[in-house]
């Protein structure tokens, strides 16, 4: 095992840094707002009519990846995972409920009535969730495999706090096994972007979390009152839970980067907006370096694909055809929880599915065959 410099998470008290990982498939799919959500939606696609996904043994998430994680979870029982008119399939039960939630702008509404009205902005976010994707349907409607592991950040402890099916957790303040949290506040949690749509909160009882579960932080208010902001702002790229497991870690990057700003606004709140995508960035640039450091030292095995990534570096000479004019603006999308036109959700799902299999076929298995084509028209 190397160093913990040269990895891409930071180990902390209760890990061994000297255990290797497992065999299995880890797949981290990144925060971004709807621009995300969609992209990851492509990939996933992807991933299914290769029959990769069906070998995965974790899936993380945060923020917008958790949007479309989720509703993955919720489908994954009903998918045959058949290779036979496996796009079909996919489009039909996990593409098309992501699509229309594409066509409903609920953060700006949010904000607004959160503001004016009774109830906290993300309050308003949990229900928009319920309405268009997740009804009712709480962490123990997961699957038992692979393991969906939803990320937030815990405000109080600044780290990370887990939701999935058989606990949630932090491991400074402890483990609350078999939770019953709905699924639309644990993805409201995990795509809490501050400053706006944070915090998201859990009203929860000392008792019941796991004794002894915490390294040293369980104790009230940490046992009653949880904090919670978008997974993002501490792991920007779903990595952390995935790369500790497994031996394979496939990466779907929908997160965006910071422009430059000739004039940067210097009223405190637009100021401090700008100084949180500054931090982000580099958090994020940190990671991707440093994971593909893992994969040239034979560390980890994968592949990482991003929405930022100019598909003629994979130097495939039957990629789909993604001229990189036409991805960086994909990419420039905002991210934002905003309808998007039917094109633009077009394009971002068939640019997440073209980047993947290059991604997917140059570093990861070169035997698959290349599609012809785009999955949606």
């Amino acid at each position: 095992m190397k160093d913990q410099g040269s990895l891409p998470i930071e180990f902390i008290g209760t890990d061994d840094p000297g255990q290797e990982p497992e065999p299995g498939i880890g797949l981290c799919l990144s925060g971004g707002g709807y621009r995300a959500m969609l992209f990851h939606a492509g990939s996933l696609l992807r991933l299914y009519e290769t029959g990769i996904l069906k070998q995965a043994d974790r899936i993380s998430s945060v923020s917008g990846g958790s949007i479309t994680s989720a509703v993955l979870a919720l489908k994954w029982d009903t998918l045959s995972f058949n290779t036979v008119d496996a796009r079909q399939e996919f489009v039909r039960e996990v593409v098309e409920p992501i699509r229309n939630m594409a066509r409903h702008t609920i953060d700006a509404g949010s904000i607004i009535e959160g503001v004016l009205l009774l109830g906290s902005i993300s309050n308003k976010i949990v229900s928009a969730y319920e309405k268009h994707l997740y009804g009712e349907a709480t962490l123990q409607d997961l699957p038992d495999a692979p393991r969906f592991v939803i990320n937030a950040t815990n405000v109080q402890s600044a780290a990370l706090w887990r939701f999935s099916k058989p606990y949630m957790r932090d491991w400074r303040v402890g483990a609350v096994k078999n939770p019953q949290v709905t699924l639309a506040l644990a993805v409201a949690a995990s795509s809490a972007f501050p400053p706006v749509l944070s915090p998201a909160t859990l009203e929860l009882d000392e008792a019941d979390f796991e004794p002894n579960s915490g390294y040293d932080l369980q104790r009230e208010p940490f046992t009653s009152r949880v904090v919670l902001s978008d997974g993002g702002v501490y792991d920007n790229l779903g990595l952390e839970t995935v790369w500790k497991r497994y031996k394979t870690v496939l990466v779907s990057d929908g997160g965006g980067k910071t422009q430059p700003e000739e004039e940067p606004k210097t009223d405190w709140a637009r100021h401090s907006y700008r100084i949180l995508n500054v931090i982000d960035n580099q958090v994020r640039s940190l990671r991707y370096r440093q994971l593909i450091a893992s994969y040239q030292t034979g560390i980890r095995e994968g592949t990482y694909w991003g929405i930022r990534t100019d598909i003629a570096d994979y130097e495939l000479a039957d990629a789909l055809p993604c001229p990189f004019e036409w991805t960086d603006e994909l990419a420039k999308t905002p991210t934002r929880l905003k309808r998007l036109s039917e094109e633009r959700q077009r394009d971002l799902i068939n640019w997440g599915y073209a980047v993947c299999d290059a991604g997917l076929r140059r570093y990861y298995d070169p035997s698959l065959t290349a599609p012809t084509d785009f999955p949606l028209h």
